[in-house]
């Protein structure tokens, strides 16, 4: 989901010299880094990466398109169109890094927050908001991207991921299965059978944990006393932390988990440390719960702008190249509120379709009461003066 800018020129040469990332502080989690908030890139001993400008932009690309859809979203729930939304601002670098990384024949398992993977698979946004209008069940056939329905259960998905990963390796194709959760799902015994059963049968499964902080209202120290890529060790398979805030970090520790997995060489822990900018869901009020000043805090180590920065400072993009993103970003904005106005409500009584394979008394007879029901609704919607 390239689109090479006519903007973007010869870009200058870099000097090729590139820090070597300093041990962190005591009070700072150890992850893979390869760009700094600061927008320099850094080199990591065990994960390298080498993109071309056409590919950094396109990433770029990805991470302001994915937020401006997100933002687009917020903003129609806020306006009666959606029911609900759980919006991903803040970590657009964990999901398009990591949805990058995959291969067309791999399998993905979301949970109800993975726009950003989802754009990376190819299905169009606007499918992301029928179930959040209420007016389907998913809006995507699985099959098609290799991306499976939104999961709303809380951790279910990983046992899902976990048993597909073994009939993969049944089947003995060389595709990998990523399965993504948060860090209030790492609490949940879902997870932690799946992880059992991955790592008995070396599973080609990569778990990737976008830990944002915050499991709704309560912190990460409240459900661990580990690091959660630590837990992985007692399953026996291993665990990376990566700085989800780094595109590029995120996209060399997922590929290299992929290939790992593809390899035969069983499951990956992926814990990509974030935070969620925004509420939960639309329904919360992060300000309850947790301070400004954290917030401020990780927005200086936004994901979106330590890229920007990086290709100003390397000569990548210039303004016409993100001018012309705006743009795009615009008309993406605007098909977005026209798809969720024009969606068609769904017949009341699909409900009672392919209940069971074939007929049933009971559901027939509910059927029947049912239509009764919406029908005397029709009853009393007489014109108005009628009989006088």
């Amino acid at each position: 989901m390239t689109v090479e800018s006519t903007a973007a020129r010869k870009p200058r040469r870099s000097s090729g010299k590139r820090a070597v990332a300093k041990k962190p502080p005591a009070d700072r989690p150890e992850f893979v880094q390869l760009l700094t908030p600061e927008g320099e890139r850094v080199e990591h001993p065990e994960y390298s990466i080498d993109l071309t400008p056409e590919e950094l932009r396109g990433l770029y690309r990805d991470m302001v398109l994915t937020r401006r859809f997100d933002a687009e979203a917020t903003a129609l729930q806020r306006q009666g169109e959606l029911g609900l939304w759980a919006s991903l601002l803040g970590q657009e670098a964990a999901q398009i890094g990591s949805g990058r990384a995959l291969r067309d024949d791999d399998y993905v398992f979301p949970t109800y927050r993975e726009h950003g993977v989802a754009w990376c698979r190819g299905v169009d946004p606007t499918n992301l908001l029928g179930m959040f209008r209420g007016v389907n069940h998913g809006g995507w056939d699985p099959t098609g991207n290799n991306f499976h329905l939104y999961t709303i259960v809380i951790g279910s998905q990983t046992l899902h991921a976990t048993g597909y990963a073994m009939g993969v390796a049944k089947d003995g194709a060389d595709s990998a299965v990523i399965a993504y959760f948060g860090d209030g799902a790492s609490s949940q015994g879902d997870v932690a059978e799946a992880f059992t059963f991955s790592a008995v049968y070396n599973a080609p499964v990569v778990f990737f944990c976008q830990n944002n902080q915050w499991a709704i209202s309560e912190p990460t120290e409240r459900q661990t006393r580990v690091p959660l890529y630590q837990r992985a060790q007692g399953f026996g398979f291993p665990g990376v932390r990566v700085d989800g805030n780094d595109v590029l970090a995120c996209l060399a520790v997922t590929r290299s988990a992929l290939e790992r997995a593809r390899s035969g060489q069983g499951p990956t822990l992926v814990e990509a440390f974030t935070y969620r900018m925004g509420a939960h869901t639309t329904s919360d009020d992060p300000t309850r719960y947790r301070l400004d000043d954290e917030r401020a805090a990780w927005e200086a180590k936004d994901p979106i702008k330590r890229l920007k920065v990086y290709l100003e400072k390397e000569g990548f993009a210039d303004e016409a190249y993100f001018s012309e993103l705006e743009s795009e970003s615009d008309a993406l904005a605007r098909r977005v509120r026209d798809a969720v106005r024009a969606m068609p409500d769904p017949d009341p009584m699909a409900i009672f379709e392919n209940v069971y394979a074939d007929g049933h008394a009971l559901v027939d007879e509910e059927r029947a009461q049912f239509a009764a029901y919406q029908a005397s609704f029709a009853d009393e919607a007489e014109p108005a003066g009628k009989g006088h």
